[in-house]
């Protein structure tokens, strides 16, 4: 036997003694914007994981999916942040180590009146935008979108696109009425039912986000009202046409969180999960993901985005739109049903 032979002998034999680590998985329920592979591959990479993603819109949805699920069938959370209450009150999310998360968000979208239980952090905001006009600058008259009655003019009938989602399109129309989305009540809603009717008439379409997207991008409608950064700004070097503005009335702010899910069956790397996608690369990914674009909640992230791209999600116009924006609508259980069937009799007509 030579002694070449012998070494690879030997160095097979290593190696069926030493197996490679097997790969670990995460299973998390997230918004479309964590489905970029740009975005999963370095943590995979890093951490010799399988991220397994399922995809769903609204929290209705989510919960739903959780309350079908078996525990450790679900390691991490991405949810609306004005819903985490919702979760902590039924029990879904895990208390995260505070030291173990950062400290450099955006004070105006930290909302530990949600994030936070007693004490206890369950989730942290990741992201955040603005349900607005999004408009065609080259087909509209500007000045126009800078006032929400545009969501009822007849002179854009028929150019008009509605985002097919309730909470913030009510939310809009309730900032028209000078009305503040915290304080909805149910005597409020016949003045907005009104107005939905007339944005209705006006309205080509009512359509989710990719087909409302789609619409203005081809130039099927001119204005997309609920549409905002997530809509315009990862097509600004593509179509610069495309834009969006904060009216002055103001707009609604959407933020998203993540969090560990109870009793999952791989709490740690889930931790090492929310860290990644709150780091300030992690952060940067998410902000400019293939789905759609919206800023980051870790201010240090704008050191790993590049000026065109601070420049679409106005990076520097953000103190201004903090202050002009209010959150979603947070209706109870009677209000809310009053807003779906509003909804619901607006999509009828």
């Amino acid at each position: 036997m030579t002694v070449l032979f012998r070494g690879l002998l030997a160095t097979s034999a290593l190696c069926l003694a030493v197996p490679a680590a097997a790969q670990q998985t995460l299973n998390a329920l997230v918004w479309c914007d964590h489905t970029d592979p740009a975005l999963l591959e370095p943590f995979e990479t890093a951490n010799n994981a399988k991220v397994n993603l399922r995809e769903y819109e609204g929290t209705g949805t989510a919960l739903s999916l959780l309350e079908q699920s078996q525990p450790g069938d679900w390691d991490v959370l991405v949810i609306d942040t004005v819903d985490v209450p919702r979760a902590v009150d039924l029990d879904i999310l895990a208390e995260m180590p505070a030291d173990a998360l950062p400290t450099t968000l955006f004070p105006q979208v930290q909302m530990p009146e949600a994030n936070t239980r007693n004490g206890k952090t369950y989730a942290v905001t990741e992201k955040f935008g603005y349900n607005t006009i999004s408009f065609n600058r080259d087909k509209v008259d500007v000045a126009d979108m800078g006032d929400l009655s545009v969501m009822f003019s007849d002179k854009y009938a028929g150019r008009i696109a509605i985002y097919d989602y309730y909470l913030p399109v009510i939310g809009l129309v309730a900032l028209s009425l000078g009305k503040e989305t915290a304080k909805l009540t149910a005597e409020d809603m016949p003045a907005i039912k009104e107005k939905l009717g007339e944005m209705r008439k006006v309205s080509a379409q009512v359509s989710d986000v990719v087909s409302s997207q789609t619409a203005l991008a081809t130039g099927e409608v001119d204005i997309l009202i609920g549409g905002g950064e997530w809509v315009t700004a990862g097509l600004s070097g593509e179509i610069p046409a495309l834009d969006w503005v904060i009216p002055a009335q103001g707009a609604v702010r959407w933020q998203q969180s993540i969090g560990v899910v109870k009793d999952a069956a791989n709490p740690e790397l889930a931790l090492k999960f929310v860290q990644y996608i709150l780091s300030p690369e992690g952060q940067a990914r998410l902000a400019t993901s293939s789905c759609y674009w919206a800023m980051p909640a870790n201010s240090e992230a704008g050191a790993h985005l590049d000026a065109a791209q601070k420049a679409a999600l106005r990076w520097d116009d953000q103190a201004e739109y903090l202050a002009k924006s209010q959150l979603y609508p947070v209706p109870d259980a009677d209000l809310d049903l009053l807003m779906q069937d509003s909804w619901v009799e607006m999509l009828q007509q």
